[in-house]
């Protein structure tokens, strides 16, 4: 199997694939001709700089095209493709190139700098000069003819109380999609969909380009942060009739702006964590449109989501159904998920071994209604969901006792409006607690500030309490538990 041949070369090529808007906002049309002839140039760029097959190939590149082809092109060699968040700060990435010694790094250059050095890269400059047929270029790798079992993609995962850890996907990953992009994405062909999703998170590698392609569609990538009046102005000048994003993504659309009728969007899914009923109703009178939910682990892929066709309304905070085939069964309150049933459960964990048990333990805790739909109920461990994000305590804490004012430090969920949850830091300081008013807000500034530059800034604690002790077990392991109750 090939991803290139199996789903690339069987639509025409001069069907559009994606259509790239850069942080300029300027507007380009790629053909399906377009990303395989220079996915092709680049294999053989790749294969002349000593990348080989079962390699790791590090990328660095925003929501762009030349994430797109750099992808493909690990595809079509049989590399094993490692697309890394933007936000990453220079320490994230050496715990990355240390777990996966990547062969080589693509990406622009003020994500390449953050690098440890030693680390072969390709910036955007080579990759022009990669796609300018009037150079000379390196024969291209052969499509590699690949098992199931290859490896395809890494991700990363956030552990719930240590250094996150790299996920392996095999080949069977991408084309395994189909059953995602069928019941739980639900574009249909000739539709445009949009996965808002930076690269290097789970639901970008299935929905950014994959899923869509695999529907029939055409994807559309957007580089530049998130605004809220530019996100619904682009969706409706390029008449987007699927729209993919984070629930805070939709949250701060139903907060900030003025939601109004969108006569081409036809769906709207979320997954991630929990949306609220009142913004899946705002957007329902609003626009028309009901947002589905949806449930899925960087390790399993989609599990459950809300299908095209199911009814929403009075069932508003479901994350839908079992999608078809798939297994899952609730112990004590916890969802499990058959292994064998999902065709994108994950290999391994870099660090580890094959999952060879029958039942996936997801750590998080649902109820069921009478007809099968389940409905998120928190987890049961101490990872924090925020905006989307999975973040471990251990990674904001590992920040926090870097500052040489902190002596002890918890990091927990802490309820918000918009970001479902954000983080907390609870600090002990070395000199004891700072006497209340501005001493207290110059530490916390600081201490954000610092988070901020150690650790990616999406997981900087947004809400800072001290005291003078914290919780904890007889064998002196943090009550995480206690602190989230005490606060609210």
């Amino acid at each position: 199997m090939n991803f290139i041949e199996d789903v690339i070369e069987r639509f025409p090529f001069s069907r559009e694939a994606v259509i790239g808007i850069d942080a300029e906002g300027r507007r380009e049309v790629h053909c399906f001709s377009h990303l395989f002839a220079r996915s092709l140039g680049l294999s053989g760029v790749m294969l002349a700089r000593g990348v080989r097959r079962g390699d790791v190939v590090m990328i660095l590149v925003g929501n762009r095209i030349e994430w797109v082809i750099s992808m493909l092109a690990c595809f079509r060699m049989g590399a094993i493709a490692f697309p890394c968040n933007p936000q990453l700060t220079a320490g994230d990435l050496a715990l990355r190139v240390n777990q996966t010694n990547p062969a080589l790094a693509i990406g622009e250059q003020r994500f390449l700098s953050a690098l440890p050095s030693g680390v072969a890269c390709l910036d955007m400059d080579d990759l022009a000069r990669t796609f300018d047929e009037d150079l000379n270029q390196p024969a291209p790798a052969r499509c590699a003819k690949l098992e199931p079992g290859d490896p395809a993609i890494i991700v990363f995962t956030s552990g719930s109380t240590g250094e996150p850890r790299g996920v392996i996907h095999a080949q069977s990953y991408l084309t395994g999609q189909a059953l995602q992009a069928e019941h739980s994405f639900g574009a249909r062909p000739g539709e445009l969909a949009w996965c808002t999703a930076a690269p290097g998170w789970s639901k970008s590698s299935r929905n950014a380009f994959i899923a869509p392609w695999l529907c029939g569609a055409t994807a559309l990538l957007v580089d530049g942060r998130f605004d809220p009046e530019t996100r619904l102005e682009i969706a409706r000048r390029e008449k987007v009739n699927l729209l993919c994003q984070a629930p805070t993504e939709f949250r701060i659309l139903a907060h900030r702006t003025e939601l109004a009728e969108m006569p081409d969007m036809r769906r709207m899914v979320s997954a991630g964590e929990s949306l609220n009923a009142g913004v899946i109703s705002a957007f329902r009178e609003a626009t028309g449109v009901e947002i589905a939910d949806g449930y899925g682990q960087t390790e399993t892929g989609a599990v459950t989501g809300m299908r095209p066709g199911d009814r929403i309304e009075g069932r508003e905070g479901s994350m839908g159904r079992p999608l078809p085939g798939i297994k899952t069964r609730i112990v004590e309150g916890e969802l499990q998920v058959k292994a064998d049933t999902c065709p994108t459960f994950f290999s391994r964990y870099l660090d580890g071994e094959p999952f060879e048990g029958e039942w996936w333990q997801t750590n998080d805790l649902v109820s069921a209604d009478e007809d099968g739909f389940l409905y998120h109920q928190g987890r049961n461990d101490d990872v924090i969901s925020s905006a989307g994000y999975r973040i471990g305590p251990g990674e904001v804490e590992s920040a926090l006792l870097s500052h040489p004012a902190v002596a002890e430090a918890a990091a927990i969920a802490a309820p918000d409006a918009e970001r479902g949850s954000v983080v907390k830091a609870v600090i002990v300081l070395r000199d004891g607690p700072p006497e209340p008013g501005a001493e207290t807000d110059r530490l916390t500034a600081e201490i954000q500030a610092h988070c901020r530059e150690v650790t990616a800034p999406y997981k900087y604690p947004r809400l800072v309490e001290f005291t003078e002790e914290l919780p904890k077990t007889s064998s002196g392991k943090i009550r995480r538990s206690e602190l989230r109750r005490s606060s609210g």
